[in-house]
């Protein structure tokens, strides 16, 4: 789970990486035998018993420096990810974070262009409010209109989305399966883990390799622990 890779100098919400811890980060998933890709690659490949060596890359929010500073460091080891967009958002900045750098957001020709390599875009819903507790239509209009407005950009099928703040509940979880989504990651393991509340694990601008090797394993054994009780699969 990324954010925004760029230079920084204050980041309390810890969203940012540097473009040279990013491509070491890249060299070292290359250099042990994984291969960064989309989430819908990775299920489909899991479906298919041929995802021994995937790894799946998220973006979360839809950041400009995506394109300019993430795509090339992804294309130059053949790498894939998925980009969770902002829909009501595109050419904003994240005043979601009220006391975090204010960061640009993609505009719409950007997320366009994007959508035209082979990053997967997928729906961070309309104005990254968090799902639960909100009113019905509301809801609904995190969920599908959010991804409305991205089919309608991209001129594809968007399947996938990505909870806000990973909050989800019974009732965001309803939302997003039963309007048509066919997967969506949420951040911790939990009771809702599985296709529609996918966990992740968060890298940030500290982890090198001893890092990122512990966290694989721990997401691993998480993994096989919610599994082994019946609460989901991951």
């Amino acid at each position: 789970m990324y954010h925004s890779i760029g230079a920084y100098g204050e980041d309390p919400y810890q969203v940012t990486v540097t473009p040279e811890r990013f491509a070491r980060q890249l060299s070292w998933l290359h250099c042990t035998g994984l291969r960064g890709v989309s989430i819908s690659e990775l299920l489909q490949a899991h479906a298919e018993g041929r995802a021994s060596g995937m790894v799946g890359l998220t973006f979360d929010d839809g950041y400009a420096d995506l394109l300019s500073e993430a795509l090339p460091a992804l294309e130059r080891y053949g790498f894939t990810a998925t980009a969770f967009i902002v829909a009501g958002r595109l050419g904003g900045q994240n005043d979601w974070d009220p006391n975090g750098p204010r960061k640009q957001l993609l505009t719409l020709e950007q997320v366009r262009l994007l959508g035209g390599s082979r990053i997967e875009i997928g729906s961070h819903g309309l104005l990254h409010r968090s799902l639960p507790g909100l009113a019905p239509e509301v809801l609904e209009m995190e969920t599908l209109r959010s991804r409305e407005l991205l089919e309608a950009i991209v001129e594809r099928s968007v399947t996938g989305f990505c909870y806000p703040y990973g909050a989800v509940d019974p009732k965001a979880l309803s939302a997003v399966r039963d309007g048509g989504y066919d997967y969506a990651v949420a951040i911790d393991h939990g009771p809702l883990s599985g296709r529609w509340a996918l966990p992740r694990t968060f890298v940030g601008e500290r982890d090198g390799e001893w890092r990122l090797r512990a966290k694989r394993a721990r997401h691993r054994l998480r993994c096989l622990r919610t599994h082994a009780e019946g609460r989901g699969a991951c």
